[in-house]
């Protein structure tokens, strides 16, 4: 790890989101990275093996909720600024087992930003003055949107319809209170739905696209006319880059690509760019996979994110549309097998545990995760 230039910390930094950005920080800073990652499930370090033996980079397997490990690293590297997307994440996930979301979104971002303030309080003069807390959430918090509704802003009010959600909107909240009772200089953003490259196939579009490759159903949930708005992660990335940079202290930004979409859309999108770019060898359309089930509870029916204030104020805005954004992303997926089944076999299970043990290493008082040990299959049952 370079010692020369202060870096910054980034929590759940092998996640989808956070890989993709522990990339892009590199390719246009020199400045270290440690990662804190506790490669549950969806962690996966090999999205980021290109920076094995890079000087500016350090992982670290452990729990944001370990106190005593954060307390060390912030020691050890003294951090200019945290990034923190650690997270548990998937809403089907949390309606079946929700006590993992609120260990890991609740508890968890709870003992981060105790460990954090203790370091902060100590720092001085321009150390103090230029640190930064960014904590990255979704839109998700703000509940679900009619047809006609304008889109999420800033101001809306807090109406989350599931555990996942729920548990996020708790740690917003919680970070909103550590920066107004103890100062600590805080920024949050809340983003809508990302895709791209390395994303874990339980997701809507990596699963379409591995469901439909190996002739599997795709299925549907209800009429498949919920909305999303989407953004594809390396604008995600460099919008993270602007609010660390010059984002307001206890202020909040919407991170949005600018792309509502029914999830029936992005699905015959996907199946589209398949029969171009992938036939089927029975010259069928992959459109024919699709399946409708039954929808899931409490389903929300339209996300839409209004960026307009990071744009006002920051000048950023999303450089992708939908249509370049998933012809990357459904490009990747095919020209990057290896990586998908190593995903979908658990082979990256294998080698998280030859590399940093089997994941039992939790700190007293923190529950398993139940989820730590699943691999998604090309026969998942996820509906999307």
């Amino acid at each position: 790890m370079s010692q020369n230039k202060q870096g910054i910390l980034v929590t759940g930094g092998a996640g989808f989101i956070g890989a993709n950005f522990v990339l892009d920080w590199f390719r246009s800073s020199d400045e270290p990275v440690v990662n804190l990652d506790l490669l549950t499930y969806a962690g996966n370090p090999q999205t980021l093996v290109s920076l094995e033996g890079d000087d500016r980079y350090r992982f670290v397997k452990g729990d944001i909720a370990d106190t005593t490990l954060i307390a060390r690293l912030l020691g050890e590297h003294e951090p200019r600024a945290i990034v923190n997307f650690a997270a548990e994440s998937h809403v089907d996930r949390s309606i079946h087992g929700p006590e993992d979301f609120i260990q890991t979104n609740i508890v968890g971002t709870f003992r981060l930003l105790d460990a954090v303030r203790a370091y902060w309080t100590g720092l001085k003069g321009e150390a103090k003055d230029n640190f930064r807390f960014l904590h990255v959430s979704t839109d998700e918090v703000y509940g679900t949107l009619a047809p006609d509704d304008p889109a999420f802003s800033e101001t809306n009010q807090y109406l989350p319809n599931s555990p996942y959600a729920a548990s996020k909107a708790a740690s917003d909240h919680l970070v909103r209170a550590y920066h107004h009772t103890y100062g600590l200089p805080v920024v949050t953003t809340n983003c809508s739905n990302n895709y791209g490259p390395y994303q874990f196939p339980e997701k809507l579009i990596p699963l379409v696209i591995v469901n439909a490759l190996a002739g599997k159903p795709l299925p549907i949930y209800g009429d498949g006319q919920q909305v999303r708005d989407w953004l594809y992660v390396t604008d995600h990335c460099s919008a993270i880059r602007e609010v660390l940079a010059a984002g307001q202290l206890g202020e909040t930004y919407n991170i949005g690509g600018w792309n509502e979409k029914p999830n029936i859309e992005i699905v015959n999108t996907i199946c589209a760019l398949l029969d171009k770019l992938r036939p089927r060898a029975d010259g069928a359309g992959y459109g024919e996979q699709i399946t409708y089930v039954t929808d899931r509870p409490g389903h929300d029916r339209r996300y839409a994110i209004d960026a307009r204030r990071i744009e006002r104020e920051l000048g950023w805005k999303p450089a992708e549309t939908f249509e370049t954004g998933i012809e990357k992303t459904v490009a990747w997926y095919l020209d990057n097998a290896g990586w998908v089944e190593d995903v979908q076999s658990g082979a990256y299970r294998a080698w998280v545990e030859k590399h940093y043990g089997d994941g039992r290493d939790k700190p007293k008082g923190i529950r398993g995760r139940s989820g730590s040990r699943s691999v998604v299959r090309p026969d998942a049952k996820e509906a999307v």
